[in-house]
């Protein structure tokens, strides 16, 4: 291997130290939310000088929104590519929840970022909510794709509104981090994937039972992974 090549792919030590600090802050976002970043905490965080943060990003609000951007890779990495390798239409549709759901149940926190920036950025104003709203907006945009592309294959009926039905579907994830980390119910993640079925159900694009029945085993185990993680985090 060619020592030069391989050298010009190893990020530099500035940039492995910005990595780490956006890996940082989104850690702490968990525990206070985006607002409650600062340049000063996240030096502490990671003993270094406010300066030496500071100087990385150029503003908090410059950094805030790198720590957007790299959820955004996790949270595609986590549940958009994963979908992709699914067949186009309700496979897929299909696929991309249960690994939504996942990921919102998922103990280490970071699945909710959305909902939660969401929730402290919906009054104010600026390029942090800008490019929050952007996201959600293309994420919405993706699910109506799968949902359109579901009806074009013939596995979702023609007069489906496939707007409403993704209105639906991020109802569900709502919910699901409602009742999940706020009031800590159990079985919250196996009621959002019961509710999917049965929003197909309703919509005639589904039997009774059809999305557990072709991956019977795939299903039992991630509902048996969602309680665990369910109970990990009520036990914290």
């Amino acid at each position: 291997m060619n020592s030069k090549v391989y050298s010009e792919k190893l990020p530099t030590k500035g940039e492995a130290t910005s990595a780490l600090i956006l890996r940082c802050a989104l850690s702490m976002a968990r525990r206070t939310g985006l607002e409650g970043l600062t340049i000063g905490a996240i030096a502490d965080e990671m003993k270094m000088s406010k300066t030496g943060v500071f100087a990385r990003f150029g503003s908090r609000e410059k950094l805030l929104i790198e720590a957007l951007k790299l959820y955004r890779v996790q949270f595609e990495r986590a549940v958009f590519h994963p979908g992709l390798e699914e067949h186009a239409g309700l496979p897929r549709l299909t696929e991309v929840f249960m690994r939504w759901v996942q990921f919102e149940a998922d103990d280490s926190g970071i699945g909710s970022i959305y909902i939660s920036a969401a929730a402290e950025y919906e009054n104010r104003s600026g390029a942090v909510r800008d490019v929050l709203v952007a996201m959600i907006k293309d994420w919405q945009a993706w699910l109506l794709h799968y949902i359109k592309t579901a009806i074009e294959l013939g596995h979702l009926p023609a007069k489906l509104d496939a707007e409403m039905l993704v209105y639906e579907i991020y109802g569900l994830i709502l919910g699901l981090h409602h009742d999940m980390r706020l009031l800590k119910l159990p079985g919250s993640a196996q009621r959002a994937m019961r509710s999917f079925n049965r929003l197909l159900e309703a919509g005639g694009g589904a039997q009774p039972g059809s999305i557990e029945a072709p991956h019977p085993k795939w299903w039992t185990v991630h509902v048996h992974w969602a309680s665990l993680r369910e109970q990990r985090h009520r036990a914290h």
